[in-house]
């Protein structure tokens, strides 16, 4: 799958229709951002089954600080909804690879299970 641009009017409907989506959020005058693009495209052509999005942090500046962005590159993804990884920072190709691996084995039950009790302290 080709990656995408997601705005504030189409990430949540990105987010809620595709099983896991990764989402970068970059600016054109990043040094680290246009360094890790590459190794983003390279890993949104191998996995199809992965939704790859983009975020433009400076068309997006509401949408990047109502996902708390406040260095880019940011990587978030998100599986069945939930948020299950966020880190500032580009990641070498293997890393990337690794967290892909990773987020298709979480067992989403155990997730939520996680994710409703952290709710019930709260």
């Amino acid at each position: 799958m080709a990656t995408i641009d997601i705005t504030a009017g189409t990430f949540e409907d990105t987010i809620t229709t595709n099983d896991i989506v990764l989402v970068d959020f970059w600016a054109s005058w990043c040094g680290p951002c246009r360094q890790f693009g590459p190794v983003f495209e390279k890993a949104s052509a191998e996995h199809t089954d992965i939704t790859f999005a983009k975020v433009d942090t400076e068309a997006e500046q509401d949408l990047a600080a109502r996902a708390g962005i406040t260095s880019i590159p940011t990587l978030m993804v998100f599986r069945d909804r939930i948020l299950v990884f966020a880190q500032p920072g580009a990641l070498p190709a293997a890393s990337l690879e690794r967290l892909l691996e990773d987020v298709k084995r979480l067992d989403m039950d155990e997730v939520r299970a996680t994710v409703e009790e952290q709710a019930a302290e709260v």
